[in-house]
């Protein structure tokens, strides 16, 4: 089975969770899951964010999940690396 290494996502969050507090709760997700986010634009309500998630076994209906309890909304896939086993 093939595992996914990396994801770039499009991803539109209010202001809280600050993009901090939202990288820890995506990093915490799975052991040595590693989360960098950029800041795209801003406006009164919201961020638009490009977050980049690297990991052995990523898990992205867990990722998906996190992002919406945060509040966030998932808006594309704008990159995937996928490993075959």
């Amino acid at each position: 089975m093939a595992s996914v290494q990396r994801l770039v996502l499009d991803v539109l969050k209010p202001h809280q969770p600050n993009v901090l507090e939202f990288a820890r709760a995506i990093a915490a997700l799975g052991e040595g899951y590693r989360v960098d986010i950029r800041v795209v634009e801003v406006d009164e309500q919201t961020e638009t964010l490009l977050v980049a998630i690297e990991g052995d076994r990523l898990d992205f209906e867990r990722i998906s999940s996190a992002i919406s309890e945060n509040g966030a909304s998932l808006h594309s896939i704008d990159e995937v690396s996928v490993v075959g086993e």
